[in-house]
């Protein structure tokens, strides 16, 4: 026997070694491990408050846009008090008057900011919506909310919204109101400071964190039930427009009960967005007031400027309602029904 052989095993060769796993051999999970990722995050966005607030973001970014120039024009309005007329004009001539002064770029003159305020400003006012009226009164499945219930579930909402988001709010009205052709503002500087840099500016010479929530208590008074209303009407004109036979009214009657709850909201809270305006900018430079409290303020403008100086804008305001809120809810509709739509087979979507 040679000395290669004698170095074999009595019972054979050497068993071979386990091959080493690469990651691109190693054995794939089974396909059901494999879709559990997916699956937890179709099921986690297609969730009723999850896909509202997603949706309500889109929502909020697609009306502002669309309703721009109006909005600023509004904001302008608003903030004239008596003896200041460079905006006293027709809602055509203003527009006019903007356009030819600063261009396209008037016409968006806040808007950048406004987006990035009104998509987690939509979002959370959408999704607290929804996430109050389950937890709180869609208990059981089936529950129907009734007209108050709806107002306090909106009203609610409006106010977590905007407590979220109110240092852009504000910082969005001075970007609007900073190059527009106020002879109190003084000759306007080559290079008009941005968003980041207004909020600076306000923290540090206007009386730090208080300064970015100046004007609060006007704005939550006027959101609770303007947000209220909207919603209450909304889905009252909503459900009257749905025929017979229909889960969900078309895309025509959506704009149309989107369009009529908005002018509702808007004009029996109006007042409330004028004295936010005015307090917003009470301590700016050249532009401020000096009200001492919201009583002092609606004294102030009454005496001043009449019972019509609480409703400055409202025009514009009114204007731009309609496309805004039909914008709004139809891509908050479409956006959400897509999103609960995702929901995997098998688990049945929730819709509102």
């Amino acid at each position: 026997m040679s000395a290669a052989q004698s170095t074999l095993p009595k019972d054979g060769p050497p068993p071979s070694s386990p091959p080493s796993l690469s990651p691109s051999s190693a054995p794939l999970p089974p396909p059901s491990e494999r879709l559990t990722f997916s699956t937890q995050f179709l099921n986690g966005i297609s969730e009723p408050v999850v896909a509202a607030f997603c949706a309500g973001g889109v929502a909020g970014a697609v009306s502002r846009t669309v309703v721009s120039p109006l909005e600023r024009l509004k904001i302008l309005f608003q903030i004239q008090s008596a003896g200041r007329d460079a905006y006293k004009l027709s809602v055509g001539k203003a527009l006019g008057k903007m356009w030819r002064e600063e261009g396209w770029r008037g016409f968006m003159r806040g808007n950048g900011t406004n987006c990035i305020r009104i998509v987690p400003y939509s979002a959370v006012q959408f999704g607290s919506y929804n996430f109050y009226k389950r937890q709180f009164f869609e208990r059981h499945t089936g529950d129907s909310l009734t007209p108050l219930s709806r107002l306090t579930c909106g009203g609610i909402a409006g106010i977590t919204s905007v407590t979220f988001t109110y240092p852009l709010d504000i910082v969005r009205t001075r970007l609007s109101i900073q190059s527009a052709s106020f002879a109190e503002l003084g000759a306007k500087p080559k290079q008009l400071p941005g968003m980041w840099q207004t909020m600076a500016s306000m923290y540090r010479s206007e009386g730090g964190f208080r300064a970015l929530y100046r004007g609060i208590v006007p704005t939550v008074a006027g959101v609770a039930p303007y947000v209220g209303l909207n919603f209450m009407v909304y889905e009252y004109v909503r459900q009257y427009l749905t025929l017979e036979g229909e889960q969900n009214p078309g895309a025509g009657r959506k704009l149309i009960a989107g369009a009529v709850s908005g002018a509702v909201a808007q004009t029996c809270t109006y007042p409330f967005d004028v004295l936010r305006r005015r307090f917003q900018i009470n301590t700016m430079s050249g532009m401020g007031y000096q009200y001492k409290s919201l009583a002092d303020a609606v004294r102030v403008i009454v005496t001043q400027e009449g019972l019509r100086g609480l409703y400055k804008g409202i025009v514009p305001n009114l204007l731009k309602v309609a496309p805004s809120m039909a914008s709004s809810w139809l891509s908050f509709e479409l956006c959400r029904d897509f999103l609960v739509g995702l929901k995997p087979v098998g688990d049945e979507p929730l819709l509102q």
